[in-house]
């Protein structure tokens, strides 16, 4: 195998023999809590990787990116951040901090591992790598629901002449100074951009969006709303779809006179049923009241220098950034187990059986409270699963 943090745990190949490890594929803050959490009640795992590193999807993000989520709620089981890290940690402190969390808590990490199929085989699974194939009774996939940037397939896009990007490449608002700039997209990635080119020196920035966001504050005066997450998770959806518009409307006023289209459905719905996660304002807003940002309608088509709108507008940006969302890319390793659904997301998360025994997915949808969060309470969930011989 390639190189792994620790030599202490064998694993036995495939297909003659099995073990009682447990198998978790995907190194960052899920991977890392379920293995942390097999580990507490005496069960030995292995995480594989397709990486070098740890968090290195984190590495690749752009330099300005920070948690939505305050640090409190968004720490895994036991260990705390270091002091004086800021209420909202930037990418560079995620990795140090999961980094400290698999050396802390002696957790195996194959790197160079890339997890091609998995296949039953009587009671276990075989799990095919780019390093042989492994065999075990239990599997938890963690390779994340943001793995693969996704980008429609518009009309004309290979005849645009200017530059198209992914809001995962965004790079830095000083990238974007003097430029034409359209953002596609106003959920919480299209936010996070809108962010960012708030306080960029751009010529213009338009926001094409078919929808609108269910939108909160990062802050409301020194309080940081996501402190809140755990609270609004334990309501009723009606009641926390009711308390997110109204804390919206309140802070923001009526977005629609910007320009903006409303939700289809309140943030809390969105959130449970489509995993659409809520965006957090931190500028944009206050860039749309002083007219630095524009709303515009739906992106038609692209025409070589120019963008066609859906109400027939042409604006000619020099970059246009798809804030589009992310696919998990699972249906080659998956495809065939029917546990995805149209989009290739898990059906199943956390403790919940999806359908195929042994084989568990986490951190595969948002949460009100924060992505580190959920990630330790559904390790737990899964552990105590497998502890049982579920």
């Amino acid at each position: 195998m390639a190189a792994t943090t620790s030599e202490t745990i064998p694993i036995v190949r495939g297909p003659k023999g099995s073990d009682e490890t447990v198998i978790v594929i995907g190194a960052g803050a899920a991977g890392l809590a379920a293995a942390d959490a097999l580990g507490r009640r005496g069960m030995a795992a292995v995480v594989l990787d397709k990486e070098q590193r740890i968090a290195e999807p984190w590495r690749r993000r752009h330099e300005k990116l920070t948690l939505n989520t305050h640090r409190a709620l968004s720490a895994l089981p036991g260990l705390a951040y270091p002091s004086r890290t800021a209420a909202f940690p930037n990418k560079d402190v995620i990795v140090g901090y999961l980094n400290d969390f698999a050396r802390a808590r002696g957790i195996r990490v194959e790197f160079g591992t890339a997890v091609e199929r998995i296949e039953r085989n009587g009671g276990h699974w075989l799990v095919h790598t780019s390093q042989g194939v492994l065999s075990a009774r239990h599997v938890i996939v963690a390779t994340g629901r943001d793995r693969l940037p996704w980008t429609p397939d518009w009309a004309g896009k290979a005849t645009f002449t200017g530059k198209l990007v992914h809001a995962a490449d965004f790079g830095t608002a000083e990238d974007y100074a003097g430029k034409k700039v359209l953002v596609v997209g106003a959920g919480n990635s299209g936010f996070d951009v809108l962010n960012h080119l708030a306080r960029a020196d751009t010529e213009a920035v338009w926001l094409s969006a078919r929808q609108g966001p269910s939108l909160m504050p990062k802050r409301i005066g020194k309080i940081a709303v996501a402190r809140f997450g755990g609270f609004m998770a334990m309501l009723p959806t009606w009641i926390a779809d009711a308390v997110i518009a109204a804390t919206q409307r309140l802070v923001f006023g009526d977005l629609t006179r910007f320009g903006l289209p409303p939700a289809p459905k309140g943030g809390a719905s969105r959130l449970r049923v489509e995993q659409i996660a809520i965006a957090v304002d931190d500028g944009a807003v206050a860039a749309l009241r002083a007219g630095r940002i524009s709303v515009v309608a739906p992106m038609a088509a692209f025409e070589g220098a120019s963008v066609r709108l859906k109400d027939d507008t042409v604006i000619e940006p020099d970059v246009v950034i798809a804030a589009t969302g992310y696919r998990t890319g699972l249906e080659a390793m998956l495809g065939d187990l029917g546990v995805l659904d149209a989009k290739g997301a898990p059906k199943a998360n956390g403790g919940t059986p999806s359908g195929q025994p042994g084989l568990w997915f986490i951190g595969m949808r948002p949460s009100l409270t924060s992505y580190f969060h959920s990630a330790g309470l559904q390790a737990e969930a899964i552990a105590r699963q497998i502890a049982r011989g579920s």
